[in-house]
């Protein structure tokens, strides 16, 4: 029955993504409208996620949630968080490879949600893009959502956090949100399986980075989320 399930729910995945990508190219002259589309995907996914898999989660800490912009810096173990973040958080900007918004249809969608895109083979020039464009969306009022670690970790084996995102917030003083989660232990990194259970997310209180050097801000968010990460369950009960 997961598989089956799993299999439904990956297909009305891929429908609404496609109908979702023709939205966003149609309601590009209008933010705001744009914004509902994305939060109401996200919201569809999750649900669907809830009702034919099983998979639920429950938060700490939403106090903590941000009223304007701030840059959101959260482990990275699956694509559950994706869409998460879209639901809870004000507009977002996701850091995400600049080949991605040359798919066809797919693209062009991604493009309409003012991603920050940047060019990974060439380090220092993504490194000058992410800052650059970071602080535009910050000005523009969106939150920038940054997965330090670079890519998808197994639960209970986190990668070494880049400095990109605390490099944003010390060029621009916003705040960061640090957000531990455990998707990954009932939403697998290529996993087809979607296996049921509740999410745990830890939202961390603001860090202040006014006046801070990037180093130490990436260190105290990077010492935070993992140590969150001891505290939540690594399998499935």
């Amino acid at each position: 029955m997961k598989e089956l399930r799993s299999g439904l729910y990956l297909i009305g995945q891929i429908v609404s993504a496609v109908i979702i990508c023709f939205a966003m190219i149609i309601c590009y002259p209008f933010p705001k409208i744009r914004d509902r589309v994305i939060k109401s995907w996200a919201h569809f996914n999750l649900w669907t996620l809830g009702w034919l898999c099983g998979v639920h989660y429950r938060v700490r800490g939403l106090e903590n949630i941000p009223t304007g912009a701030a840059i959101i810096i959260s482990n990275h173990q699956s694509a559950w968080e994706t869409l998460f973040f879209q639901l809870i958080f004000p507009p977002l900007s996701f850091v995400l490879k600049r080949q991605l918004l040359w798919i066809p249809f797919f693209g062009w969608g991604l493009a309409a949600y003012h991603p920050i895109a940047i060019d990974r083979s060439k380090k220092k020039r993504a490194l000058d893009q992410l800052i650059t464009q970071g602080k535009e969306r910050l000005d523009a009022g969106r939150c920038i959502v940054i997965y330090p670690e670079g890519t998808r970790m197994a639960p209970g084996s986190p990668g070494k956090f880049q400095i990109g995102g605390a490099m944003i917030a010390a060029k621009t003083a916003a705040p960061i949100i640090p957000i531990a989660h455990n998707g990954g232990v009932y939403w697998a990194k290529r996993g087809f399986i979607k296996y049921p259970g509740t999410i745990d997310v830890v939202i961390g209180m603001p860090i202040v980075t006014e006046g801070r050097k990037a180093r130490d801000l990436n260190q105290e968010s990077e010492e935070w989320i993992k140590q969150t990460l001891e505290t939540l369950p690594k399998l499935r009960s």
